[in-house]
């Protein structure tokens, strides 16, 4: 769930609004909208809208030359949302000042930021058969996401969350995974992976199983599809398998400190974080830096890094790093360097603060 108000509207699911523009390369002109023909799929149209970067420049849907998707396979949870002045005290019990469920997920958010950034995104996951279910997939329809490859499972919950936002805009997060954990199949079925195959880029999290994550990296792969793995999730190491098959790994400092056991407290440490990555076979780190900004490793290549752009007030950093790795995937499927996805992503970023 992200936000960029205080207290969102009930309809108010993501971070982005369709009209939201910034002084950016990537979204700096009017959107309008048209239909896209997705290239992998040339005998159907899209299910879902694209909007034209420009609009005096915007070419018919015969003419448009269509770009490969962006699709997210990951978790989808219904947060349930609480805003509290602290966090209480063992045994204590607090009144909230406000409370509501939305819909959210890092999978959900992730995808959500693409289909709000105007760029073809599919979401691949599961919910159960439920009214959360319902939340989420009605939220995803809204932020112009194809669903044509969400599960609904019966023997399993939608996956949900509680979310507790304090009055300095930091939150802590409980998540019960449902069906995101559960209820997936041995082997994926080839509906799920032909939309991995025909990607421009694929986005993992670590909320569903590593089995599930390995099957679709490992599809990317062959397929020449690059792979950006959020290490946000389960706390749990990440199999050395998995870490072989993606392209980009994306941590922000604690989860770094936990993959390898390091210090990240200084630019340094972290350096030396990375480089352990490296040796586990990662050839590109994106870090999240938080109120530092962000900084990019490439193995044998000078860090790339990108200061913080300041907001004017912090309300709410939930899904702020989900955000940030989406819009960094849709700039480099777009072909932007490297450096300008960096300053895009905190960009975009600084939509769920005021």
């Amino acid at each position: 769930m992200m936000k960029s108000m205080a207290v969102p509207s009930s309809k108010q699911h993501w971070p982005f609004s369709s009209s939201s523009t910034l002084d950016c390369p990537l979204r700096n002109t009017p959107l309008q909208l048209q239909s896209y023909i997705n290239p992998s799929f040339s005998q159907s149209k899209s299910p879902f809208p694209s909007l034209s970067l420009n609009a005096s420049k915007a070419t018919s849907p015969q003419t448009q030359v269509a770009a490969s998707p962006l699709v997210v396979v990951g978790s989808a949870n219904a947060d349930i949302y609480v805003e509290i002045d602290r966090l209480p005290k063992e045994g204590e019990t607090v009144s909230a000042k406000h409370g509501q469920t939305l819909a959210g997920g890092k999978g959900a958010n992730q995808a959500a930021c693409g289909g709000k950034l105007s760029y073809p995104t599919y979401f691949v996951g599961q919910v159960g058969e439920d009214a959360h279910g319902k939340l989420i997939s009605e939220a995803l329809v809204d932020g112009g996401v194809c669903l044509d490859h969400l599960s609904t499972v019966s023997a399993a919950p939608t996956g949900h969350a509680v979310v507790m936002l304090q009055s300095d805009g930091q939150n802590s997060i409980i998540i019960v995974g449902g069906a995101n954990m559960s209820c997936w199949p041995e082997t994926l079925s080839d509906e799920h992976l032909k939309i991995v195959r025909n990607a421009g880029i694929v986005l993992l999290q670590r909320e569903i199983p590593d089995l599930v994550n390995i099957q679709v990296a490992k599809a990317a792969r062959d397929a020449g599809v690059p792979v950006i793995l959020d290490a946000g999730g389960m706390d749990a190491p990440i199999p050395v398998e998995l870490l072989n098959v993606v392209d980009i790994l994306s941590p922000n400092e604690s989860e770094l400190a936990r993959l390898t056991g390091m210090p990240t407290e200084s630019f340094e440490q972290i350096s030396q974080a990375v480089e352990k990555c490296h040796k586990m076979g990662v050839k590109e780190v994106l870090v999240k830096l938080g109120g530092k900004g962000s900084a990019l490793f490439v193995k044998g290549e000078e860090p790339i890094r990108q200061p913080i752009i300041s907001a004017a007030k912090v309300i709410d950093t939930t899904g702020a790093g989900d955000t940030y790795t989406a819009a960094f995937a849709v700039a480099l499927v777009e072909g932007k360097s490297k450096k300008e996805c960096l300053r895009f992503a905190l960009q975009r970023r600084l939509s769920v603060f005021k």
